[in-house]
Order: structure tokens, then sequence, then C-alpha cells
């Protein structure tokens, strides 16, 4: 399958030379001094910083400096792995903020998409983004038809086979037994029981003796 990706969109004709600076450290004890220096000496007039993992989906400061920018203005980290949780969360931030007509600049990498070679550096990311996920999902579906054809049942396992529902029945014949007593022997609950005994049910055709 081909994969999809937008092309790299035009940049905005006039860039302000607004840079807005974004950090973050994995916890409260590490440092972001070396980053609000590095950021501030690129020339970001401000700066928002987070002290969380970057597993963390809810990183407020990165909302506030997101919803800080402005068309014509450009977000700089230090590096790639300070913005995205992963490489599609980058892309989809990027690529965000692209459609909002927002440059984006990492200094390590010196990746910078307000000019054509770091337009075309991101589009070949998204690219193997799309490419990666697409496999992800290929090898995914052909693992499922493999164990299909081997017969091999998929999905949750049955809560009672064939021997527990034979079982079930043969102790509904005991005047002493109960529905309740045999899901407890059983290890299922009441409403697994009536499920696979429908005739247990108040729509059932007969009550078997002791199901009370």
């Amino acid at each position: 399958m081909t994969a999809t990706v937008d092309p790299p969109l035009a940049e905005p004709a006039i860039l302000t030379g607004t840079f807005v600076g974004y950090g973050r450290v994995s916890t409260r004890e590490q440092n972001l001094d070396r980053q609000d220096l590095a950021l501030t000496s690129a020339g970001c007039i401000r700066v928002f910083t987070d002290k969380l993992s970057g597993k963390n989906t809810d990183r407020p400061e990165l909302a506030a400096c997101l919803d800080y920018l402005r068309p014509g203005d450009t977000l700089v980290v230090l590096s790639l792995d300070r913005l995205g949780r992963s490489l599609q969360d980058l892309i989809n931030i990027v690529g965000e903020l692209r459609r909002r007509g927002v440059g984006f600049r990492s200094l390590h990498e010196a990746l910078d998409t307000t000019t054509p070679g770091g337009r075309l550096v991101f589009h070949v990311f998204a690219a193997l983004a799309e490419f990666i996920r697409e496999l992800i999902v290929q090898g995914t579906h052909e693992g499922l038809a493999a164990a299909r054809a081997r017969g091999q049942r998929l999905g949750r396992p049955p809560a009672m086979d064939a021997e527990m529902v034979a079982r079930a029945r043969r102790l509904l014949t005991q005047p002493e037994e109960t529905v309740a007593s045999i899901a407890k022997l059983l290890g299922v609950s009441r409403a697994t029981l009536y499920r696979y005994i429908p005739e247990l049910g108040p729509s059932g055709s007969a009550e078997l003796p002791g199901a009370q």
C-alpha cells in the first residue's frame, strides 16, 4: 500500500521573526537552566517549560505555548525529544503548527521548517512514520489470518466450555444444588450460567430441577 502523506506546506510569506521557546525535563529534580539559556540565546522572546515525563499527555505549559503562538512565529526547542512523545506525536504537533503558519526549529538537529531543506527533511519523517504504521497494520492482519488458518481461536476465551456446561447440567438435576451454588463451584457468575444454559432463564422452555 502506498503511504499517503500531505505534501510540505508553504511557510508564511512574511515571518515576524518572533521566536518562542519550549523546554522540558522529565522530573522536578532536573534543571531547566541549560535549555532556557540555549533557547534565550537562540533569540526566543519567551520560553515555556514543563517538568514532566515525555510520556505524559497532559503538558500544560506546552498547551499554553502552542496557544500563544501566532502565524509567522517560530517554535524553537533544544532537541526533538523535548517536544514529541514519539515520532508520530512530533509529526502531529509540527504539522498542526505548519497549518497555522507557524515555523518550527530544533537546535540540536539543525532542523528548521522555515527553510526548503528543513521542510524536505520533515516530509521524509512524516512519510517514514506513515510507512511504519502501515507495516504494523499489515503485520497484524497477516498474523490474524495465519492464526485463523491454523484453526486458532481468536479473542477472549469462552467463560464456560462444553465440559463445564455438561457438568452444570448434571449438577442441576440434584435437588440440593442451586444456580448460585453451582456458579460458585464452577467459578462463574449466575448470569454466565443463564447465558450458557438458556432454559434456566425466565424465557426458557423449562426450568431444570434445583434451579432456584
